[in-house]
């Protein structure tokens, strides 16, 4: 099994180690399968608000112990991340993922933006993504994601987003 280098992916540890990037509205909280239908890998979840809420984690590469060499053979990275919105309100659902060189240069990116997740939808989806043949140089790794409720309610309406993951084989 891989080795996830997200820290806290579930939120099991509050907010440890993610930093706010936006903290709208009310913003971001931890929950624990409140007002959404059951899904199959977590028991809990960020939730965040009416106002636009998004995280973020920079992954050191070097501090996980891998190599200049073997980091520079782009290996393949891969990227997951589950979402879902509250059973009575709609949301939407954001994320980027940044590889980045040592002076935190961009080299390579993927990105959801703005993805409205209709009221109809009780399900939580996973994207994912692996990056492969995007050059050498990565040293960072910088995964945000988040989103916001499609009404304006005060309170924890907006996205859900649990289990994020990234993984190098």
């Amino acid at each position: 099994m891989l080795k996830n280098l997200i820290r806290n992916p579930c939120g099991e540890e509050g907010l440890d180690h993610w930093q706010a990037v936006q903290n709208g509205g009310d913003g971001w909280k931890v929950e624990n399968d409140v007002g959404i239908p059951e899904y199959p890998y977590h028991m809990k979840y960020f939730a965040a608000s009416f106002q636009q809420c998004s995280k973020t984690q920079v992954i050191d590469l070097l501090k996980h112990g891998y190599s200049n060499e073997f980091l520079d053979s782009q290996p393949n990275i891969m990227i997951s991340d589950w979402y879902a919105k509250r059973n009575d309100s709609g949301s939407s659902y954001e994320l980027q993922v940044q590889l980045l060189s040592e002076s935190r240069n961009v080299i390579s990116e993927f990105s959801i933006k703005h993805t409205a997740i209709p009221e109809s939808d009780f399900s939580f989806n996973q994207v994912s993504h692996t990056f492969i043949k995007y050059g050498p140089g990565v040293r960072f790794i910088k995964f945000t994601n988040g989103g916001k409720s499609l009404k304006n309610w005060k309170g924890w309406y907006g996205v859900r987003v649990t289990g994020s993951s990234v993984t190098i084989n």
